[in-house]
């Protein structure tokens, strides 16, 4: 997802809100210790709850080959799930596409494509299901989940890039000076996810942040606003005892061979006549794995 926070970039993100590169052959090493830790002495298996947006929910573009089976959420796959196979965990991914750490924290407030959308018509969530069914917003479910789920040993959470499109496509100047406000607003709703998560649920264990990634590393603007998002989630993040998995290091390295291209390295969705979306590939997920992988037990 681009977030240089352009009008070209609010137009390829509203489209994917509403509605193939080989996968690299590396597989993620658990930390020992860990993984000495996935099944109790009752031999419980551990769990893994994956909170966020259209990449933590493993989206990918209608223009797709394969075509996207929107009504069996089954056939989509993300990180965490790469996550869960390579760590023994049994995830629970109650992440939407077009999901604003807003709208994750807040019932009945606008999103970008999830509960609904910008125009006015209805989300993803109402048209298409989700990974798992669920009333009320996702921290809701995040809550109760994490309570009925004591075995529970990892969270992670990526959310905030919707923020910055819904602000782009619903402000006059395209968010160019609201952007301020847009990342305090992330920055506050993070906070309350992972204070909702240690202090509410009482959940003692793991929490990684997971970070955005740039789709040109080449371009500075790209960068910019990756990285300005990524501030505003790893800093609320500090006062938590959270991880930060760096998916934007990642990306750049995996694209080093390619300019610094995410689209030419084939991490991101490739797009029927040309080009590249915004979501990540198969080998684009692998590498957010690794990188949530290589802090897991740190």
């Amino acid at each position: 997802m681009r977030l240089s926070f352009s009008q070209r970039s609010v137009r390829v993100v509203a489209g994917m809100a509403c509605a193939g590169a080989l996968a690299i052959g590396i597989v993620g090493q658990a930390t020992p210790g860990f993984a000495a830790s996935l099944h109790g002495p009752s031999g419980a298996h551990r769990g893994y709850l994956a909170l966020g947006d259209s990449v933590t929910f493993g989206y990918r573009e209608p223009n797709t080959t394969p075509a996207p089976n929107y009504l069996d959420a089954s056939t989509f796959a993300s990180y965490a799930e790469d996550v869960g196979a390579a760590l023994g965990l049994q995830v629970a991914n109650p992440s939407c596409p077009g999901e604003t750490s807003l709208s994750l924290t807040t019932p009945g407030v606008q999103s970008n494509g999830c509960e609904n959308s910008p125009g006015g018509g209805p989300g993803y969530r109402s048209a298409y299901p989700l990974h798992v069914h669920y009333k009320g917003t996702q921290l809701q479910y995040a809550l109760s989940y994490l309570k009925s789920h004591p075995n529970t040993r990892l969270v992670s959470l990526m959310i905030g890039a919707n923020d910055a499109f819904l602000c782009q496509e619903t402000t006059a100047d395209h968010c160019a000076s609201e952007l301020p406000s847009v990342l305090a607003q992330i920055k506050a709703n993070v906070a309350l996810i992972l204070s909702s998560i240690r202090h509410r649920a009482h959940f003692v264990h793991q929490i990684v942040i997971v970070n955005y990634y740039s789709l040109d590393y080449a371009n500075a603007t790209d960068n910019a606003g990756s990285v300005a998002l990524n501030g505003a989630m790893d800093s609320a993040a500090k006062p938590y005892h959270v991880q930060i998995a760096d998916g934007y290091g990642a990306f750049q390295a995996a694209a080093l061979q390619s300019g610094g291209n995410s689209c030419t390295a084939g991490l991101l969705t490739q797009l029927n006549g040309g080009g590249c979306g915004v979501h990540p590939s198969v080998a684009g997920q692998a590498v957010l794995a690794l990188a949530v992988e290589k802090v897991v037990g740190k």
